[in-house]
């Protein structure tokens, strides 16, 4: 995915307002040991994009950022919305360096809902404890899908932790792998 970025100077709230105006998003683009670098992001490119994503893989999904310092690949960590019309009015990004590990949050989807003992033939209901985890790794190992736990052999009372998770390799999980992650509780 890619987005077409502008620069702009930092911080001055009349330029952000007319940014913002313009129907575009002022960002920063953050990168190890270097300064932030302050960008406009074309709005109608960012709505585009996240219609593309699929539903939670934002955090995890790889962007190319075009400007005129070159191509950077990059991932969204933060989004920050206008409380009152929830218009996107500013964006973080951070650089990948392909020799650097990154903290990225993975979104956990579960797998065989439907064919679920527990919520078939026993009365019960999912409850996720945790919808995502908190992983360490290069950015060539950045999961382009969320990591998955199967649930079709649960009964009712029992649980799945983080340790059921089958890991991609090259990632290094940040939460404590015993905390539980799903449970098919009593209807």
């Amino acid at each position: 995915m890619q987005l077409k970025t502008f620069e702009r100077t930092s911080g001055i709230k009349s330029e952000l307002t007319q940014i913002r105006r313009a129907g575009n998003i002022p960002a920063v683009i953050y990168a190890k040991g270097e300064l932030a670098q302050h960008v406009v992001v074309d709005g109608a490119q960012f709505r585009a994009l996240l219609r593309d994503v699929k539903k939670g893989c934002l955090s995890i999904t790889k962007i190319s950022l075009e400007g005129n310092n070159g191509i950077k690949e990059a991932v969204l960590k933060e989004i920050q919305y206008n409380p009152t019309t929830y218009d996107v009015s500013h964006l973080d990004f951070e650089s990948l360096d392909p020799s650097r590990y990154i903290n990225v949050k993975v979104p956990i989807q579960y797998v065989g809902i439907a064919d679920c003992v527990g919520i078939k033939s026993g009365g019960g209901t999912l409850r996720q404890v945790i919808r995502s985890m908190r992983i360490s790794c290069l950015p060539k190992n950045i999961p382009g899908e969320p990591l998955q736990i199967d649930i079709r052999e649960l009964q009712v009372g029992q649980t799945k932790r983080l340790s059921d998770i089958v890991m991609p390799d090259g990632i290094k999980p940040l939460a404590d792998l015993n905390e539980v992650a799903v449970v098919i509780a009593k209807g």
